[in-house]
Formats: C-alpha cells, sequence, structure tokens
C-alpha cells in the first residue's frame, strides 16, 4: 500500500487558525488516543492513496455527486449537532480549542457520545476545511465514531447550526495515516470551498492503549 506525505502538489499558505506544523500535528494526532480494556484487535487498513468505491446510490444521485459545482459558502455560525444516516451517528457537538501545550481538544473520554467542532477554524458551511473529532472507543465500548470507517464517497452527512440551519456535506473519500505522518495540510490547510474534515483512531491498538493511525473522512459541501 502506498502512502502520501502531502496531498497534491501545489504549496498551501498555512491558514491562521491550523497547529503548529510539527508539534500541533502530532498533538492532534495523539490526542483522540483511546483507553481500550481489550485485546488489541485487527488492524483497520483504508486505502490511502485511491477514493473507496462508491456506496450504493441511485444512478441521478451519483451523477450529480460527482458533476456538482461548488456551493455557496454560508454565514459563520458553530456547529451543535451532527447527523450521518449510514453510521448510525446522532451525537452533539461542543466546541474546543487548543491545550496549554499547544495540543488540539477533544471531547471528554466521559462523554463518548460527544463530537467535537475545532473552533479555531471554520464553521461548517464556511470556505474552508471545518474540522470535527470524535472518539473511536473507550474502555466502556464504542464512541461516536466507532464505524466512521464504513463511510463511502456519496454518504451524507449533515451538520445542525447554532443559528437553526442545516449543512450538508457529501463524503468524498477516507484516508488512513500513521499518526507519526499526520497530515496537518490536508487536514488544516487551506481550501477554495466549503469542506469538512471528520477524524477518529485507526489500526492496531497497543499495549500503551495508543492506536497507530487516524482515520479521516473528507467531505464536499453540497446544496
Amino acid at each position: 500500500m502506498t502512502r502520501e506525505s502531502r496531498p497534491g502538489s501545489r504549496r498551501r499558505r498555512r491558514p491562521r487558525w491550523a497547529p503548529a506544523a510539527t508539534a500541533g500535528a502530532l498533538a492532534l494526532a495523539g490526542g483522540i488516543v483511546l483507553l481500550g480494556g481489550s485485546p488489541a484487535p485487527a488492524p483497520v487498513r483504508i486505502a490511502t492513496s485511491q477514493p473507496l468505491p462508491p456506496a450504493t446510490q441511485e444512478p441521478s444521485t451519483q451523477a450529480s455527486t460527482a458533476k456538482a459545482p461548488p456551493v455557496a459558502p454560508v454565514p459563520a455560525s458553530p456547529p451543535v449537532h451532527l447527523t450521518i444516516a449510514r453510521i448510525g451517528v446522532d451525537a452533539p457537538v461542543t466546541s474546543t480549542g487548543l491545550n496549554p501545550d499547544g495540543t488540539v481538544e477533544v471531547p471528554p473520554l466521559d462523554h463518548p457520545e460527544q463530537v467535537s467542532w475545532y473552533r479555531e477554524g471554520p464553521t461548517p458551511g464556511q470556505i474552508g476545511p471545518a474540522v470535527l473529532l470524535g472518539h473511536l472507543d473507550t474502555h466502556k465500548g464504542p464512541a461516536v465514531f466507532s464505524r466512521l470507517r464504513e463511510l463511502r464517497p456519496g454518504d451524507r452527512i449533515d451538520i445542525r447550526r447554532q443559528d437553526g440551519s442545516t449543512v450538508g456535506y457529501r463524503v468524498r473519500e477516507l484516508k488512513q495515516y500513521p499518526k507519526a505522518e499526520f497530515p496537518t495540510d490536508l487536514v488544516y490547510g487551506n481550501t477554495d470551498t466549503p469542506q469538512l474534515r471528520l477524524i477518529t483512531c485507526g489500526g492496531t491498538l497497543g499495549g500503551n492503549g495508543h492506536y497507530t493511525d487516524n482515520i479521516i473522512a473528507l467531505a464536499d459541501l453540497v446544496r
């Protein structure tokens, strides 16, 4: 399996909301590390060089997903709720920022049902990458993003915002990276359109309670 160290060939200007290139990226990669109470599962492997095969859809939906023009951004408003029908996510969203050491905050382990939005970046619907993070599991069992790896291109993601509006995204692809190679530019780099990143752990759970990888879903705003 091939690995991508940086997506695309065009250098991106790091936005003001991105964590530091080294400390921030690795801290985020380790920030969704969970305390597992069971033997290490088999590794979760997702192709990092090619998009996953599309989910089963009506032909008209597939065509519109592939050829849809860019969608206009909407005014800023924080997210409050996340719904992903395919993987059974119906979760509250909290706002988090950076820890004192510059690492990215994640939902507390005693609230595995919560998703956190990185408030230093765009809100869902704005131009740029809105970043949502969630746990894979805890010692009590599966958490909110336990099935994130099951997402497929074309799957719908809906986010209700504080102003009462709802914005929708469609999954473009799913990627997996070793935590030591966390793709900071891919997750936080400037984009010309409103996009979404969903992040959780993946790979193998080691004896130290840390997963080896991160799973990242990339999605684009739809009408």
